[in-house]
């Protein structure tokens, strides 16, 4: 507190400030209603559909990359708004695979 005002610090040592350079960024505003790819691979499966209700930690699809199967689970509780890809489609790290929305938007609209 300085002032009558609250300030939040992060210390960091300088071995993990020195690696903090190489840390993936935060999402995004664009890309915070998204599921992201994580990595280059194959979409083998969607569980959901437009309008699902999901919730936070629900498989949603399965990504294969080098053999190997990566469920993808919901971040939290929503809706889908839009599938952004399909199924046998190829994907590119990052690359968005569907959107949300908040379910009291989606109630709204």
């Amino acid at each position: 507190v300085a002032y009558g005002t609250k300030y939040g610090v992060l210390v960091r040592s300088p071995d993990a400030a020195a690696l903090q350079v190489h840390m993936k960024a935060p999402a995004s505003a664009a890309t915070a209603n998204m599921l992201l790819s994580p990595m280059p691979g194959t979409l083998l499966s969607l569980a959901v559909a437009v309008g699902a209700k999901v919730h936070a930690g629900q498989d949603l699809c399965v990504v294969e990359a080098m053999k190997m199967q990566n469920v993808l689970t919901a971040p939290r509780d929503g809706v889908v708004k839009e599938l952004l890809a399909s199924a046998g489609a190829t994907l590119s790290a990052d690359q968005a695979i569907l959107s949300f929305e908040d379910a009291t938007k989606a109630a709204r609209a």
